[in-house]
């Protein structure tokens, strides 16, 4: 599964089967805000949102980026990922 960022829609996409899976983001100064996460019905429990997660939080850290996550998928991935903790923007 390969996850794609696309940049002018400010998102990391999914594409499988015909369905498309997203993770919205804003970025405002050194902090993503991690906005929205939204996978098809028929492809959940596959991970891709789990994929989808961990390219956005990769990302981040690539870009030295502090992370806001605004979407609970991502607060529930960041809080079972500790691996990530340093890239929190609050504690």
């Amino acid at each position: 599964m390969e996850v794609k960022q696309n940049e002018a829609n400010k998102r990391f996409e999914v594409d499988v089967e015909g369905m498309r899976s997203v993770l919205d983001y804003e970025i405002h100064g050194t902090t993503i805000y991690f906005t929205h996460t939204g996978v098809p019905g028929p492809l959940e429990g596959r991970g891709i949102g789990k994929a989808l997660a961990k390219a956005g939080l990769d990302y981040a850290r690539e870009k030295q980026l502090k992370v806001e996550p605004a979407c609970s998928f991502i607060r529930v991935y960041m809080k079972r990922h500790p691996e990530y903790n340093d890239l929190m923007a609050r504690s």
